[in-house]
């Protein structure tokens, strides 16, 4: 599936139809370069989700826990691009994120790929003249 954002004004709408297609999936690794928009994409789809929290980037914390107003559904954005080692992973204890049920939203997955789940979805987002394209598989 292939969503395109022609302007930022759009992201809502593209943030609702990626979250109508998600089913039941839980697990969904954002590839992307820098400044190719994977947290603010992150970010619509929180709110489409019911976060009302301030929705940040996890860089430092390497993740934020959040909660759907509406549902009252976990929902963790992890942040991996400041890892160093895979055992800072482990010592974060990531099983008990990625297999917990709730919705996980990974940014630079790429430096953790070998522990993501069989079935995580991956979002690729890349910037183009046209606006950002966001390809999901």
């Amino acid at each position: 599936m292939t969503i395109t954002i022609d302007h930022i004004s759009h992201i809502a709408q593209a943030a609702k139809t990626f979250v109508e297609q998600m089913g039941d999936k839980t697990i969904f690794a954002f590839y992307g370069k820098m400044g190719a928009g994977k947290t603010t994409f992150i970010k619509a789809i929180c709110e489409q989700l019911g976060v009302e929290d301030v929705i940040t980037s996890p860089t430092f914390a390497i993740v934020n826990e959040y909660q759907s107003a509406t549902t009252g559904e976990q929902i963790f954005h992890f942040d991996f691009y400041r890892v160093k080692k895979i055992e800072e992973v482990y010592d974060m204890g990531y099983e008990d994120y990625f297999y917990s049920g709730a919705r996980c939203f990974i940014e630079w997955p790429e430096l953790i790929e070998d522990l993501l789940p069989d079935d995580t979805v991956k979002v690729k987002i890349e910037e183009t003249e046209k606006g950002r394209i966001v390809e999901i598989e």
